[in-house]
């Protein structure tokens, strides 16, 4: 009796590892197949660029690992965004422009949503494919400043501000912008401006000068920015991997390599609610420094 015991645990436990092992030998072999370790034939990577642009490290990230990776033939850009900082914004438009000097081919794909800074850093792209209502364009820059003043009054709160220069407080939600720093921070708007009408310029091979005619902050259809030279045409993103597939020479199915997520599914999902509840995406952004973003 105790025999027959022994050799039933025995075989629970042998049950048990085999599938465990079972379990992490597909794990495994699902790593390894999406990341093209065993998996060497051409390949289309997709890197996904989502909501309010802030920081550029994770996507530059993706563009080196793939600039590097010779079974990677093309990258397709999926945006859906409505721009955020400047300086995240041109990091990921010029790493970008890199890729071309590894002769690697991107083609932008456009969602509902690629404004701003989603436009300037598709500027960089080979090809840009948008649907027809997608909503595109807004090329500007944006820079706001909150002003307490009237309500520090109210209450009776005081700020005293000790500088080492007269424009050291410039923006201040203390008191008003005064005339002269207006005209300081005017001067800035204009020559962060100009260099977004540069990369539309160059990406578009377009006049600069018509290129201002479209700038002026305005938001376009995919089919009117399409029709004004702003993107090249219009389709989906399983279209996106279609031209990307004729330009590099892949025949049949492209294989699309994508990168995981590497956060668990129930961390995910509770710093996900948690986030979405206290700051919204529309809000989910620093107010203060310079913004290719519309504000939706």
């Amino acid at each position: 009796m105790k025999k027959r015991n022994i050799i039933l645990v025995g075989f629970i436990i042998l049950s048990l590892l085999t599938g465990f092992l079972f379990l992490i030998a597909i794990i495994i072999n699902s790593f390894l197949l999406e990341d093209g370790i065993w998996d060497k034939g051409d390949k289309i990577a997709l890197i996904n660029i989502e909501g309010i642009i802030t920081d550029s490290r994770d996507i530059i990230k993706q563009i080196t690992k793939y600039k590097e990776d010779s079974s990677i033939k093309g990258i397709v850009l999926n945006i859906n965004s409505p721009g955020g900082g400047v300086a995240p914004s041109q990091e990921i438009y010029k790493e970008i422009l890199k890729l071309h000097d590894n002769n690697k081919k991107v083609v932008v794909s456009m969602g509902s949503l690629a404004a701003s800074g989603g436009y300037y850093i598709a500027c960089a792209a080979d090809r840009i494919v948008a649907n027809p209502g997608t909503i595109t364009g807004s090329i500007g820059v944006i820079m706001t400043f909150s002003n307490i003043e009237e309500l520090m009054k109210k209450i009776g709160f005081k700020i005293d501000v000790i500088k080492s220069g007269r424009y050291k407080d410039i923006g201040s939600p203390n008191r008003s912008i005064t005339d002269e720093e207006r005209d300081i921070l005017q001067e800035v708007i204009d020559d962060v401006y100009d260099q977004f009408i540069e990369a539309v310029a160059k990406g578009r091979k377009m006049d600069s000068g018509r290129v201002k005619e479209l700038a002026d902050g305005r938001v376009f259809s995919g089919r009117q920015a399409q029709q004004i030279g702003l993107l090249d045409e219009l389709g989906n993103l399983q279209d996106a991997f279609s031209i990307m597939a004729e330009m590099v020479g892949i025949k049949g199915k492209p294989k699309i390599v994508e990168e995981r997520k590497k956060k668990g599914f129930l961390f995910r999902y509770f710093t996900e609610r948690f986030s979405s509840i206290c700051f919204p995406d529309n809000l989910n952004h620093t107010n203060f420094g310079l913004h290719y973003l519309w504000f939706y």
